[in-house]
């Protein structure tokens, strides 16, 4: 799986912004960062000229620091005489200065040994909450997995005849799990046809996923390679539609671990930011639409703020990769979703390492 150089790549908008800011800005800059990472609170020149590894008096600092503002890096909340990053400055700050780090051999290993026992567990959406769960706790954040369902592999299925133009179309997945659902059938359909359409079905789908049987029955009814009478191609080919579903309805939304979004709140303004995230997190639609835009790239994804319109009431981030499965397609995607203020450089490298290893181990 392709995976980003975690070490550092500039973005173009990135490059083009640090290009802007001297030794000194560039310094000054990443310490008012780095101080909202780390404490959530804003730096003033005078703190800032005493942890400098240069020598700079406070009115210098806070020249520099004027210069920054006016480029949009930073602001001063209310009439604080400190600085915070704006939602660009910290933007910049991930892309161009983050220094990004590697988990530790005990978070590795906590990893490794709480994937390999929920690859054990009965059935795969038990496997990606256990994934899900695995990194809130780490991170001490809310954590999201979605995944297709189409990526379940299948042991068998069955139609039953509910009479007046309607069949229970029954899919039993390898790891157990039952799903059903009401298709609608030619009226005086002979149950035959649903016997021969199960038939039919049952003799090739043996270990495929959802996904995989329905191209390729699909081909083989298109290339009348089926040898199966009108009435009878229809019920095979409508039940494999519904059981793929259309939107969000085929795809599976695991969030865990919102509890810990509640853990860093200090002030009223910080719990209704909470409040909004928990209401972005209730938006099932809208998230599935962010996490789609991932799914679709190499690598770990970091959204910021309101440069999703998902958060641009609860200000929050979201760190996310895709994974796959055994056979190098992308079946889901998975991260953390907490405040702007996170550890980037602790979460970048935790998600991505847990992405991968998901790859390997999804059923």
């Amino acid at each position: 799986m392709g995976h980003p150089d975690v070490k550092g790549i500039l973005a173009a908008e990135a490059a083009a912004g640090l290009r802007q800011l001297n030794e000194r800005s560039r310094e000054i800059f990443k310490r008012v960062v780095e101080t909202y990472l780390e404490t959530g609170e804003p730096v003033g020149s005078r703190n800032l000229s005493r942890a400098l590894p240069m020598t700079l008096s406070p009115a210098s600092v806070r020249n520099v620091m004027s210069d920054l503002e006016s480029l949009g890096l930073i602001y001063a909340p209310h009439t604080s005489a400190g600085r915070l990053p704006t939602q660009t400055g910290l933007r910049l700050f991930v892309d161009g200065l983050l220094e990004i780090g590697d988990i530790t051999e005990a978070e590795r290993h906590e990893i490794e040994s709480r994937m390999v026992a929920g690859g054990r567990r009965r059935g795969v959406e038990d496997f990606l909450a256990e994934a899900g769960e695995m990194l809130s706790g780490l991170s001490r954040c809310a954590g999201v997995v979605l995944a297709e369902k189409q990526s379940k592999r299948l042991r068998q299925v069955e139609f039953v005849s509910l009479g007046q133009g309607k069949a229970l179309a029954v899919l039993v997945g390898e790891d157990g799990d039952v799903e059903n659902r009401i298709v609608s059938v030619p009226e005086g359909l002979p149950l035959s046809s649903l016997t021969e359409a199960t038939n039919y079905i049952n003799a090739r789908i043996g270990g495929l996923t959802l996904a995989e049987a329905r191209t390729r029955i699909e081909a083989e009814i298109e290339a009348r390679r089926a040898q199966l009478d009108e009435l009878t191609a229809s019920v095979v080919t409508d039940g494999l539609a519904t059981w793929s579903g259309d939107g969000d309805d085929r795809q599976s939304l695991i969030v865990c671990g919102r509890a810990h979004l509640l853990e860093d709140v200090k002030a009223m303004e910080d719990l209704e930011r909470v409040r909004h995230l928990f209401e972005d997190l209730d938006a099932k639609k809208d998230l599935i639409q962010l996490l789609g835009l991932a799914e679709r790239a190499e690598g770990v994804r970091i959204f910021i703020g309101s440069e999703n319109k998902l958060f641009s009431l609860s200000g929050s981030a979201l760190i996310v990769s895709p994974f796959e499965d055994s056979e190098q397609r992308i079946v889901g995607v998975l991260g953390v979703i907490g405040p702007t203020r996170l550890n980037y450089g602790r979460i970048i490298p935790m998600v991505d390492y847990t992405a991968r290893l998901l790859g390997r181990l999804v059923p």
